[in-house]
This record gives C-alpha cells, sequence and structure tokens, in this order.
C-alpha cells in the first residue's frame, strides 16, 4: 500500500518518467505476467535516493522508527515506577502493554483505507500525532484509566507507520541493507529510551512522567519532517497510481494475500512469526529491569541498563547479522538465530547471577536483532511482487499486535507466580517461532535479484 504511490508519485524526474510509460501496463506495477524482466525494471526505478526526495523520505521513516523504538523500550524502565507512582499489581500495570493492542488493530483494518483516502501524506500526519497525543496526556501523569487509554493513541500511530514504512521500504532496491538500517534504528531508539528514562529518574530524581517531556520534542519533530517530505504523496496520488489497472488492484489486495494459496500460507506464517517475535522482544526488554531488580537483585540503575544492553544487542545484531544473513540464506539463518537466542535465554534463566545474567540477555538480543527484517524479506522473495505491499503491511501490523498481548500475558503470570516466570516463557514462545519459521517455504541462497 504504501510504497506503490511512491514510484509513480516521483516521476517529476524525466529519466523515470519516460521508462516508466514505456513499459506495458502490467509491467508497470510489478503484475506477474511470467516475465522475469518486468519486476526488475520496476524495482530498478525505486531506490532510496532516487529521485531525490526519496534520500529525505528515507531519513523521515527512519527518525519514525526512532520514536517507535523510544516508545516501546520505555514501557520496561518506567514499570516499577508505575507500580509504585500508582500503586499497581502486575496484572494492572501490564494493561500499559494490552491497551496499545486497540490501536494495533484499528491500523491494521483502516491502513488501506487511509492511503486510498489522504495517501502517505495521511500516514505521516496521523502516525506521528497520534505519539504527540500520547505523550502530552502522560506528561501530565493523569490517573491510571487515562494513562491506559493514551497508549492507545501511541499503538495506533506505530501500527500506522510500522506497516506503511516496512512496505515502502521493503519494495525498493536492497531491500535486507534498507531494512536493516530501518530496524537498527528502531533498536537505537529502543537503546536510547530505557538510558534516559533510567538516568532520569534513578540518577537526577525526576518523576517518571518527565521522560514524556523528551518525547513530546521527539514526536513533534516526527511530526514535522514527516509531513514535510510525505506532502505530495496524497490519496489522488495513491488513487491515480493504482487506476491504472483494475486486475492489478484486484490481484494486489489484502484478501488474496491471506485466503489465496499458496500466498496466504507465506502471509499468516510470517504474521504469526511475527507476533510471535515481537512478543518475545517486547516482553523481554519490558520486564527484563523488574527481573533484574526482583529476582537477580540488582540496583535499580545496574538493573535498567540492562534492558540498555538487551536493545543494543538488537541494534548491533541487526547492522552486523544483517550482513552474514545474506551470505547464509534467510531460511538457515534466522533459524540459526532463533536457536542461538533460546541458548542465552536458558543462562538468564539458571545462572543465578547478576552479571551473567546481564550479559546473556544482550547477547538473546543480538540474536534476536535481524528476526523482523529477516522476515520482511522473506515475503518479498516468497511472494509475488503485486503482493508484497499488502502482505508486508498485513504482517507488521498483526505482528505489533504481540507487543500488547504477549507482555500483557508476563504481567498475568508474574502475578501469579513472580516475575521469574519471563524466562521459561521467553523460550517456549521463542520454540514456537522457531516452529513457524521452518514451515515457510525454503528461497534460494543469495539476495533477491533487484
Amino acid at each position: 500500500m504504501a510504497s506503490t504511490c511512491i514510484v509513480q508519485e516521483q516521476s517529476h524526474d524525466a529519466t523515470d518518467h519516460i521508462m516508466l510509460e514505456a513499459l506495458p501496463p502490467n509491467d508497470r506495477y510489478g503484475t506477474d505476467t511470467g516475465s522475469n524482466e518486468s519486476p526488475n525494471m520496476f524495482h530498478a526505478l525505486e531506490k532510496w535516493n532516487h529521485p531525490r526526495i526519496n534520500v529525505y523520505r528515507s531519513l523521515a521513516t527512519f527518525w519514525s522508527f526512532l520514536v517507535m523504538g523510544a516508545n516501546d523500550a520505555a514501557y520496561g524502565a518506567l514499570i516499577p515506577y508505575l507500580e509504585s507512582y500508582y500503586h499497581l499489581t502486575y496484572t494492572v500495570v501490564s494493561l500499559v502493554f494490552l491497551s496499545p493492542l486497540v490501536g494495533y488493530t484499528l491500523a491494521a483494518f483502516l491502513n488501506h483505507r487511509i492511503h486510498s483516502t489522504l495517501g502517505q501524506r495521511g500516514v505521516a500526519l496521523i502516525g506521528p500525532g497520534c505519539h504527540l497525543i500520547a505523550y502530552v496526556v502522560n506528561c501530565v501523569h493523569p490517573p491510571y484509566p487515562v494513562l491506559v487509554v493514551s497508549f492507545i493513541f501511541a499503538g495506533f500511530g506505530n501500527g500506522l507507520e510500522d506497516a506503511a514504512w516496512n512496505a515502502w521500504i521493503g519494495n525498493m532496491a536492497n531491500a535486507n541493507e534498507l531494512l536493516g538500517l530501518l530496524h537498527g534504528v528502531y533498536g537505537l531508539g529502543a537503546v536510547l529510551s530505557p538510558l534516559i528514562a533510567t538516568s532520569m529518574i534513578a540518577r537526577a530524581n525526576m518523576p517518571w512522567y518527565y521522560f514524556y517531556y523528551v518525547m513530546v520534542g521527539c514526536a513533534a519533530i516526527e511530526l514535522a519532517t514527516c509531513s514535510a517530505c510525505f506532502w505530495r504523496a496524497t490519496g489522488a496520488v495513491f488513487r491515480a497510481a493504482n487506476a491504472h489497472s483494475t486486475e492489478d488492484n484486484k490481484k494486489g489486495g489484502l484478501r488474496n494475500a491471506l485466503f489465496t494459496r499458496p500466498s496466504a500460507r507465506v502471509t499468516w506464517l510470517c504474521s504469526l512469526f511475527l507476533l510471535g517475535y515481537v512478543g518475545v522482544e517486547v516482553a523481554l526488554g519490558g520486564w527484563i529491569v523488574t527481573f533484574m531488580i526482583r529476582v537477580r537483585h540488582g540496583g535499580a540503575f545496574a538493573s535498567g541498563m540492562t534492558a540498555t544492553g538487551f536493545w543494543l544487542g538488537i541494534t548491533v545484531g541487526r547492522v552486523i547479522l544483517g550482513f552474514v544473513t545474506p551470505r547464509i540464506g534467510e531460511k538457515m539463518a534466522i533459524a540459526g538465530y532463533i536457536l542461538l537466542s533460546m541458548a542465552c535465554g536458558l543462562v538468564l534463566w539458571l545462572v543465578p547471577q547478576f552479571y551473567a545474567s546481564a550479559v546473556a540477555v544482550s547477547l538473546q538480543g543480538f540474536f534476536l536483532g535481524p528476526l523482523f527484517p529477516g522476515a520482511v524479506v522473506m515475503v518479498t522473495k516468497l511472494l509475488p511482487r503485486h503482493l508484497h505491499v499488502s502482505s508486508i503491511g498485513f504482517c507488521a501490523a498483526f505482528g505489533g499486535s504481540g507487543a500488547a498481548i504477549l507482555p500483557f500475558a508476563v504481567g498475568a503470570l508474574a502475578q501469579a507466580k513472580g516475575v521469574q516466570v519471563l524466562q521459561p516463557f521467553i523460550i517456549a514462545l521463542s520454540g514456537a517461532i522457531f516452529l513457524a519459521w521452518l514451515g515457510l517455504p525454503r528461497v534460494s541462497k543469495g539476495p533477491r535479484s533487484e
């Protein structure tokens, strides 16, 4: 949904316009016509640095993912302080994980409609706008039920941007590298967020809600940059781009991606994989501080730094292993990363020593890092190009709901059994996504043809 409008909207460049018009209608939009040439010709027109506006748009999407990473990682650093400030149980405080599910669900259903009516401009305005609303509300430290509602807005903004920007960049040339960078920036935001929050609260003795003054500034920059860069990507541009071929619109619909074999197998397995993966990522990042304080008896600042180590591991893993994955092949590499992360999880669970646990959770993040971009690349390799946008958008939005459901489940279990249930839960969930990954078809080794 996000990427198709950009290619045609950027036909201001004369050369690109001539190349586009020279192609047959089916070849212009990447429809599978049985030829191996037309998808490559289409893909050559969409690069991160050509036309020039894509440079600024790519940077804007990177900033959006920085904010999204900071948003998701902040929960873990703030949970101990929300508990004491509002006098909450584990189950009740876990509602901050569950409430964004409403936003993610709305995003999954409204993403295509927003693109059709408002274009990428709509995503660029609504997504950052929802972030800004949520963070302003949090700054005034309202009653806890209001705080829970504010995170619905944050979840809706995340869901829209996650689907749109993954779909757009996932259809570019050199998608492996670009997605690795995009999700690496998400990891960078997730590294900085607990560090800033923990430093402000534990070292500077500020109230927890002061952290959201920082987030208000970040969301304001996000709104300004995204709206400026995507202002010309209107709904009219999207509709015009998709009006050239009724057959393409039918083929590229979400219904075919979800209910037509063999595409449905790939879409649903990748969606379930990302549901579990995002749940592992956010549950571990969200509860590790509480785990280190209550189970490993660490200090507040040192325990907060373990969350920073986890997200730093994710960031470094996405950058470094992003170059390793294409050489091994996505299917084999991701399976190996999951097994290695489970081994680190066993160390975190079974070795009752603070520093060993801190190192283990950082390594766990390192091996988990490439899973999300790897899944997006698998979709682009396994599905015909005319289904990429619909399928990637659904997978990203559906997977994002894992950030709400599974951390809440950890909180509910922790309330009943203690926070030491975190690691058995994470290992079991990692095993489930390993099985889902094995269910995907094998793809040829090496990068996708461009």
